[in-house]
């Protein structure tokens, strides 16, 4: 029997979602800094460019991008990819979208030309919650942005270069909470 589809329409419904699937504390709380990242980085984004997105997508990408590890716990605490196509198929056994279950591809795959906005700033939420700063990735996000909003490049990239640095510059207290779990 199929499981029930589940609701995913916030971040929040994502973590209720791995609650559900029974995954480990250390992940769970991974996924919760992460989202945090996420939203302090899209609603500044939005706030300051005006920029356009689908921040509840990017919120839920936050909130499931490494569910694979569930499925390969090693990559838990070592490095190791399996985990991208195993959580897209655990989400996609799940009944969850394909459109939603992406993520868990496209954070690490971020290179790839082809992707959304929505794709990138997943990505770069996973970076910066722990203040790792990727000036490829951050350059590809600028591009998007100048693109979208029509505005100067250096212009976006002055504004959302700031951003990115508040966004990491939570890190030590969002690596201080990634290690509490009690």
């Amino acid at each position: 029997m199929n499981a029930p589809k589940p609701r995913l329409e916030t971040g929040t419904d994502a973590l209720a979602l791995l609650v559900d699937l029974q995954v480990p504390a250390r992940l769970l709380r991974h996924h919760e800094l992460v989202l945090e990242a996420a939203i302090e980085l899209t609603d500044a984004l939005a706030r300051k460019l005006g920029a356009r997105f689908d921040a509840g997508e990017i919120q839920i990408g936050a909130a499931l991008h490494d569910v694979g590890k569930l499925v390969h716990p090693a990559e838990l605490s070592g490095p190791g990819h399996a985990h991208e196509l195993a959580g897209r198929a655990l989400l996609i056994d799940r009944r969850v979208p394909e459109h939603l279950a992406r993520f868990c591809i496209t954070h690490a795959n971020w290179s790839s030309p082809s992707l959304a906005l929505e794709d990138l700033l997943v990505a770069l939420a996973d970076k910066l919650w722990k203040g790792k700063r990727v000036i490829e990735l951050e350059d590809r996000v600028i591009e998007h942005l100048a693109h979208q909003t029509a505005q100067p490049r250096w212009r976006v990239f002055e504004i959302a270069d700031a951003v990115f640095e508040r966004v990491a510059a939570g890190a030590d207290s969002r690596l201080r909470r990634s290690v509490e779990l009690g």
